[in-house]
């Protein structure tokens, strides 16, 4: 018998050899890729094996309170001859600026002064800056936590009914908002707001909307708000309740102009519920498809984004355990009926 496998074995050694060095390959890929925190084949990996190897990158985040807060009331109305209405929204009291028809060119050079130069935090420190390019001017004083409508128009005289093709050479509105009081801006790090605004005119009809709003700090940096892309429940129109054909209009016109961006995947079911295990709060934003959609529990699972599937570069949550064991605690405060005690 042993004289048989012996001969079995002579006759059958080349492929013996190669299976043996095919499965030794296949361990020490396996090994390296490991270490390497590289996708490693299910086969290869221990089933008990459920946490991502690759850590993603934890953003440090540093929280400040915004005190402005600005807002398109009746965006379908507005119109370069109709004009458009404003709903500043503010902690302090402020000045709200309007500039018609600013330069683009020197709306960003002035961005560059507030970094390099001189801080604005004054509606004269951005005019200085922009060298009066601009058609027309509009100011309003914002009271404390007032939410007042604004409504601004250009002159009848100005005879402005559009700002030229695309590509433009200035923006059809800049506000901007500036503490009114000098005691806040010691107090804020956020001094001032700049909000970019587009609004519709006879060779440019894309509806009404905010472009850009750059944040300007006391210690000469600014930052561009970005948008999350978050299921929550709200009461603002899902762009569901847009005509399909608006809707493509308005993306070709945005494609047109440089400023379309990916179009988020929408939800059936529109919760804060974290997307993979339907349970959890969802906390962290990730970066820099700026998806929110997971819970603290599930985001250490993931190296790529659940809803779009792009790499995740980086995260950073919405609020610390200290912060949701705060919110906790509040609603269960609110949720005990009169008369009950711990």
């Amino acid at each position: 018998m042993a004289e048989v496998f012996l001969v079995m074995l002579y006759e059958d050694l080349p492929l013996f050899c190669i299976t043996v060095v095919f499965i030794c390959f296949l361990v020490t890929s396996g090994l390296v890729l490991g270490c390497f925190g590289l996708v490693v084949p299910v086969i290869l990996r221990n089933s008990e094996e459920t946490e991502s190897s690759t850590r993603v990158l934890k953003k440090r985040m540093r929280q400040v309170k915004n005190p402005f807060g600005l807002e398109i009331t009746h965006p379908a109305t507005a119109s370069v001859t109709k004009g458009v209405t404003l709903t500043p929204d503010c902690l302090e009291d402020c000045i709200l600026t309007c500039y018609w028809g600013c330069g683009v060119q020197k709306l960003h050079e002035a961005l560059q002064k507030h970094v390099y130069c001189f801080r604005i935090k004054t509606p004269q420190a951005l005019e200085d800056a922009l060298y009066s390019e601009y058609l027309y001017r509009q100011q309003y004083f914002i009271k404390k936590n007032d939410k007042e409508e604004k409504y601004c128009q250009l002159p009848e005289d100005a005879q402005v009914v559009d700002f030229g093709p695309v590509p433009r050479s200035r923006y059809p509105l800049v506000a901007l908002l500036t503490l009114a009081d000098e005691e806040d801006r010691e107090i804020y790090d956020i001094i001032s707001m700049v909000a970019v605004i587009h609004i519709p005119d006879e060779s440019y009809r894309l509806s009404c909307r905010l472009l850009y709003q750059y944040l300007l700090l006391a210690q000469g940096q600014y930052h561009d708000l970005k948008q999350l892309f978050m299921s929550a429940n709200n009461t603002t129109p899902s762009p569901s309740d847009t005509p399909p054909g608006e809707r493509s209009t308005d993306r070709s016109l945005l494609e047109k102009a440089g400023l379309a961006e990916d179009e988020p995947e929408l939800h059936e079911e529109t919760s804060k519920d974290c997307v993979v295990c339907q349970n959890g709060a969802v906390n962290w934003v990730l970066l820099p498809c700026r998806h929110t959609c997971l819970c603290d529990g599930c985001v250490k699972y993931f190296q790529q984004c659940p809803m779009c599937r792009q790499f995740v570069q980086e995260s950073f949550p919405l609020c610390s355990k200290k912060e949701q064991d705060e919110d906790e605690s509040t609603h269960i405060l609110q949720d005990v009926p009169p008369g009950r005690v711990f």
